[in-house]
């Protein structure tokens, strides 16, 4: 697992308790044009017996309440401490009404209906390959990283009722081959490029999209060592983490002779943490947060319109000492941060704003095996 290989190489660096009212250099925190409404919070168990969502109603003042549980139909992983390795095990679609997520031990990938009242399950497909770790979607076309055996992406057609199908002839094999260890599949806003980061061989793989379909890949040596999750800023920018220094980097995605490529716009910035995994982005593109999962901090970016990235705040967020928190969800307004820990088996939320951070809402007893969490 991630977090126990970076445990060996980097010095565990707890940190106090969480900090309720937590001062923060002045930033554009929240999209305040989105009024803080109720909205809803979803979290994969990936419990090996029978992987399950959780879904929890936000209360405008961004505390939760559970309010379902519904099965997948298929399994998860079972373990902790970053079970999956990777960002994206739980997607949401652009429009918040369909619910993606993997089951990796099944093999399978699963769909839901999203309404305001409730989470329908819809359908599960076979994954293409073995393990899936990551899902996005664009469109009608989801894209599903499988990190197990060969490692590749399959593409599905999404149909009425959030009905599942496989693309026929649409798998493809990851550069990296079975030492890639894939973290995170996603798309560029304008869904003309397919981006996976590959932990082990320090590459990001780039697929040129044509009507849902995938092209031959180029890959790209990232700029830091194990490069983990991303999220797309403005104008085909693209920011990554890199897990083994705790940095960042940015890019400019361009075509070269119909190949997609990276410009570097931002190489590496220290957050000043350590295992800078996970990553999450505001409606607006211009404020990042990073979860430093050995610190058990959450670092603040500002990203220019350019995609130049600025530390703001080393530990905008603390989870506390020993929490380790991994995958983590913004609210579409920016105005809610919800964090996962695996070793302690808990969701945390942060109302961020005015430059402050304060904690809203903690739910405890959740299965250690969580990975995968979306929000509206």
């Amino acid at each position: 697992m991630l977090l126990q290989t970076l445990r060996r190489s980097l010095e565990f660096a707890g940190l106090g308790a969480c900090l309720v009212s937590l001062a923060l250099p002045v930033a554009a925190w929240a999209d305040e044009t989105e009024p803080n409404g109720p909205g809803s919070v979803y979290v994969m168990t990936n419990q090996a017996t029978d992987n399950t969502i959780l879904v929890f109603h936000r209360n405008p003042d961004g505390s939760l309440n559970k309010v379902q549980e519904v099965s997948t139909q298929g399994k998860g992983s079972g373990g902790s401490g970053d079970p999956l390795g990777s960002q994206g095990a739980l997607t949401l679609n652009r429009e918040g009404r369909i619910l993606l997520a993997v089951d990796p031990g099944s093999n399978e990938i699963s769909s839901f209906t999203v309404t305001e009242a409730r989470l329908s399950f819809a359908s599960k497909a076979a994954s293409g390959g073995t393990k899936p770790v990551s899902v996005a979607v664009h469109g009608d076309v989801a894209y599903v990283l499988n990190a197990g055996g060969t490692p590749n992406v399959t593409a599905f057609k999404i149909g009425v009722s959030a009905q599942l199908s496989v693309i026929a002839n649409s798998t493809m094999p990851l550069p990296g081959g079975a030492n890639s260890a894939p973290a995170q599949v996603g798309i560029s806003p304008d869904g003309e490029v397919l981006v996976v980061t590959e932990k082990n061989t320090n590459q990001i793989d780039l697929f040129p999209i044509d009507d849902g379909a995938m092209a031959a890949v180029s890959s790209v040596p990232s700029n830091g060592m194990t490069p983990f999750a991303f999220r797309f800023g403005r104008d085909r920018t693209l920011i990554v983490t890199e897990a083994a220094a705790s940095t960042i980097s940015s890019y400019k995605i361009h075509n070269a002779e119909n190949h997609p490529a990276l410009q570097t716009i931002t190489k590496s910035l220290a957050d000043s943490g350590a295992a800078a995994c996970w990553i999450v982005i505001d409606r607006s593109r211009r404020l990042a947060f990073v979860v430093n999962s050995n610190t058990a901090t959450i670092s603040s970016l500002s990203v220019s319109p350019a995609g130049a990235l600025q530390l703001v705040a080393a530990a905008a967020v603390s989870t506390g000492s020993g929490t380790a928190p991994i995958d983590a969800a913004l609210t579409g307004n920016g105005a809610f941060l919800y964090v996962l820990s695996t070793t302690q088996g808990t969701l945390t939320g942060f109302r961020v704003k005015n430059g402050k951070s304060t904690q809203v809402a903690f739910v405890a007893g959740l299965p250690l095996s969580i990975q995968g969490i979306a929000a509206r």
